[in-house]
């Protein structure tokens, strides 16, 4: 017998009694480490510190597309403006050759509708994407403690890892975010990136990805030497282009919205089509396109209350890149 990935609207959040107060100790606890990193590095971000490139384009809502898919951005066939930020996912300016998750971030303009955060209408509608399908914690607590050790050294890491799961387990949490970290990477051009967390659409949920065109070329070798500049050459050559996806939740048990550590199996429907015309970043207005999204919020609640962010991890987000957007100044 074939699964059942039918959507449902069942889907259902679990908040505890003290996340609030847990979330409220996140935002302090990357504030420091925020504060801490910018005595090294200048002013930054507290995490995906190192922005590699940036773009401007345009997403193509499609017509005929999934019921399920049907609200808010995606409610009717329409063209949006879209800046791209793209950037290595560490709290640090490591060179590009260090293993680290890789970050695609899209800020789409146009909203017509309330915002998530509940403050009025939305400007903006968000995706912050990276090159796994999920996170390698289940929830933001084992993600915010990992966070803070490795921000001490490798040293302070492992004794966290074996002090909280044990020798072997340990180990295994340990080869785990290895083989997470080293992924295999042919560049932001060409590799598939998806959101590894839920949000709302209308009554359903769903998960993100963009799945590069064949267009775009192969990856080449080398690229990891300077990520940013492989891409920028593709992008002063020719459009780059990429289908927007969306996954729909089907049930609890298949598609978990509390543990973002799960990769979901449902099948991924075409909504949208990104397209990145040329231009050129070495430009007198790319320069100023760089500076422009390094200065920027890029956040999953930067959204339409009809995409409002689900899960633990969504939740803590909520709160942590607040504080970091407070913490660089960025409006």
């Amino acid at each position: 017998m074939k699964p059942d990935f039918s959507p449902s609207t069942e889907w259902q959040e679990q908040v505890s009694a003290d996340e609030a107060e847990r979330f409220a100790g996140y935002g302090r606890k990357f504030v420091a480490l925020q504060a801490r990193k910018n005595k090294e590095f200048g002013v930054g971000r507290a995490l995906h510190r190192k922005q590699l490139s940036a773009a401007q384009g345009q997403l193509q809502v499609l017509a005929d597309i999934p019921i399920y898919a049907q609200y808010g951005l995606f409610a009717a066939p329409a063209s949006h403006e879209v800046h791209v930020r793209l950037s290595n996912g560490g709290m640090d300016r490591a060179p590009d050759r260090t293993p680290d998750v890789r970050g695609f971030a899209l800020s789409v303009s146009g909203m017509q509708g309330d915002s998530a955060l509940g403050n009025g209408p939305a400007t903006h509608q968000d995706f912050t994407l990276i090159n796994q399908p999920t996170f390698a914690f289940a929830k933001s607590e084992e993600f915010v403690a990992f966070v803070l050790a490795a921000s001490n050294g490798k040293g302070a890491l492992l004794k966290y890892l074996f002090g909280r799961y044990g020798l072997l387990a340990g180990t295994r949490r340990l080869l785990r975010l290895m083989q997470n970290l080293g992924r295999p990477f042919g560049g932001f051009a060409t590799e598939t990136l998806y959101s590894a967390a839920p949000m709302a659409c209308g009554p359903y949920a769903v998960r993100v990805r963009l799945v590069p065109a064949s267009s775009n070329g192969h990856a080449v070798k080398g690229a990891e030497a300077d990520w940013g500049a492989d891409f920028a050459a593709r992008l002063a050559r020719h459009t780059l282009k990429w289908e927007l996806q969306l996954q729909p939740f089907v049930s609890e048990a298949q598609t978990p919205i509390e543990d973002a550590s799960v990769d979901w199996p449902s099948p991924y429907s075409t909504v949208a089509k990104l397209t990145l015309p040329r231009q050129d970043a070495a430009s007198a207005a790319g320069q100023e396109l760089l500076r422009q999204v390094e200065a920027a919020v890029f956040d999953p609640w930067q959204a339409l209350a009809a995409h409002r962010p689900l899960g633990d991890v969504q939740r803590a987000r909520k709160v942590v890149y607040f504080e970091s957007q407070k913490g660089r100044g960025a409006q």
